[in-house]
């Protein structure tokens, strides 16, 4: 799957440099509850810098863990990253051309 190679590339930049290559999606996802959770418990700080620099929204972060208090906040935090890394993986795609096949109309 595409979308995963380009996820696990995306994580390992900015998150999980340990991230094998070939890993399936469960896995990945796995892997980055447990780091968000160490995080969580071990370097809020660093927590913070990581959704930072990923662009999480802050503010729908705080609604989801306050509309689901009480469920696995490492969870949450971990979709919503995955979330936001597939949306730039999208983005990258729309805007590189390859969508478009008449590249005249780029600037």
């Amino acid at each position: 799957m595409s979308g995963n190679t380009d996820l696990v590339r995306l994580l390992k930049a900015e998150l999980l440099p340990e991230l094998p290559e070939k890993i399936t999606w469960e896995e990945t996802r796995l892997l980055l509850i447990n780091k968000i959770n160490d995080l969580i418990n071990n370097d809020f700080q660093k927590l913070v810098y990581y959704l930072y620099r990923i662009d999480v929204d802050e503010n729908r972060m705080r609604a989801l863990l306050d509309k689901k208090e009480g469920e696995n906040a490492a969870e949450l935090i971990s979709d919503l990253i995955i979330e936001r890394q597939l949306q730039k993986i999208e983005n990258r795609k729309k805007y590189s051309g390859k969508g478009n096949p008449s590249n005249e109309e780029k600037w």
